[in-house]
């Protein structure tokens, strides 16, 4: 027994079981398979099915994902690989609780990295039934859930497709266009100049102008706890599948071998023209075994990127139903697909305290005081957005900032 005064200890493994028993019937059990055939060997995966962290109110654990598809080289993508969760787990505050630690993951995604060649980015963040995705570049994540409908998780930034990014760049003073043959003829995909990238945002890339972003688009749902299935791949997937092909191809198995045959499919479909990567990941009740192989019908896709959630109406099911199955919902938590960064860094958390005082917001470099520059600098906006307040940014993610929404230096 502890004398009066005395704090009674209890050894971490103690609390760590403890917390592990308390999470039982929320968390879900989460198994992942990935395969691939590389050309290039520029793609590359992060793996974590456990994680651990210590909370404001406790010790949470999560599974981490990511997938890695370089160009111009594999340096970006392996040292991104190597910090990128590290940054962003450092952007969060350690006094948060679980809820509020989940809440502000969206935020945190947007740390940013440098490197000369560049590379594209899926990083999915499970803790619970929530899930993080956050994206740049063309690699997709996709979700079907117990039900079987489909739902993006992430955006595709390549120029060709994707008409938000091609106005963004040509609003900033970029130009977006294809490869000149010679006597008027237009050859390839379309691209951003200068430069020449196809894809409007990347990691690294800092060769390529100004208009190529580090900034992700990031969204985060919460499944009910009748579960579903992820599907991370790079673009020599989805060139040669769509989400209803891949998912369809590898019905009823296990996630291992569901990866090798989304990929085999690929490959037989268009033949090994790039690096092809597939991470599945199967998120499924506790002590329930995974679903035998029914086929599931066919369903539509919902939307692309917006208004992708539909909410079904408690009508939809017999009293019976709803009383002993919970309805299968994916709820909507976050979207956040601006590139512009006064749109991203209005958050219920002061960026102030999820990011060190004097760190760049964006790109983690520590300043001195009178370096950083305050993103409310020059707000005409009174109230509590102030210049000495921060978030800061340092002087090249300033400079970057500006040209991102727009703006010129004068003269």
């Amino acid at each position: 027994m502890a004398t009066r005064g005395e704090h009674q200890t209890v050894p971490l493994s103690v609390l760590l079981k403890r917390e592990l028993a308390n999470e039982k019937i929320e968390k879900p059990d989460i198994v992942h398979g990935q395969a691939s055939q590389s050309k290039k060997g520029e793609d590359f995966t992060l793996l974590k099915n456990e994680c651990q962290r210590a909370m404001g109110d406790g010790v949470t654990t999560f599974s981490v994902y990511g997938l890695f598809d370089g160009h111009n080289g594999s340096a970006a993508a392996i040292y991104t690989k190597e910090n990128l969760l590290k940054n962003v787990l450092n952007a969060i505050p350690s006094e948060l609780n679980r809820d509020e630690w989940i809440s502000a993951l969206p935020r945190a995604t947007g740390s940013g990295l440098s490197r000369t060649s560049g590379t594209t980015v899926t990083l999915v963040i499970i803790e619970g039934w929530a899930i993080t995705v956050g994206s740049v570049g063309d690699s997709r994540c996709i979700l079907e859930s117990a039900e079987g409908d489909i739902y993006y998780l992430s955006a595709d930034h390549r120029l060709e497709c994707n008409e938000e990014e091609r106005d963004r760049i040509t609003a900033c003073g970029g130009e977006v266009g294809r490869l000149n043959a010679g006597g008027g003829a237009e050859i390839g995909p379309l691209r951003c100049w200068p430069g020449g990238l196809c894809l409007s945002r990347s990691i690294g890339d800092m060769d390529v102008g100004e208009y190529i972003v580090p900034v992700p688009h990031v969204k985060q749902v919460k499944l009910s706890t009748a579960g579903g299935r992820l599907i991370i791949s790079s673009d020599g997937v989805w060139d040669a599948l769509s989400a209803e092909e891949a998912l369809d191809c590898c019905r009823g198995m296990q996630p291992e071998a569901a990866a090798a045959q989304i990929v085999k499919e690929a490959v037989q479909a268009k033949g090994l023209r790039d690096d092809t990567t597939c991470i599945v990941i199967d998120i499924l009740p506790q002590e329930k075994p995974p679903p035998p192989p029914v086929p599931a019908p066919k369903k539509q896709v919902k939307g692309v990127l917006k208004n992708m959630f539909r909410r079904k109406s408690p009508e939809s099911s017999s009293n019976t139903d709803r009383e002993y199955v919970e309805p299968d919902v994916v709820e909507e938590l976050f979207e956040e697909g601006s590139a512009m960064l006064s749109e991203r860094l209005d958050t219920k958390y002061p960026l102030c305290n999820m990011f060190k005082l004097f760190m760049c917001a964006i790109c983690q470099v520590e300043m001195k005081p009178e370096e950083g520059i305050s993103i409310h600098a020059g707000s005409t906006y009174s109230g509590k957005l102030r210049p000495w307040d921060g978030p800061f940014l340092c002087l090249s993610c300033q400079e970057k900032k500006d040209a991102m929404e727009g703006k010129r230096p004068s003269g």
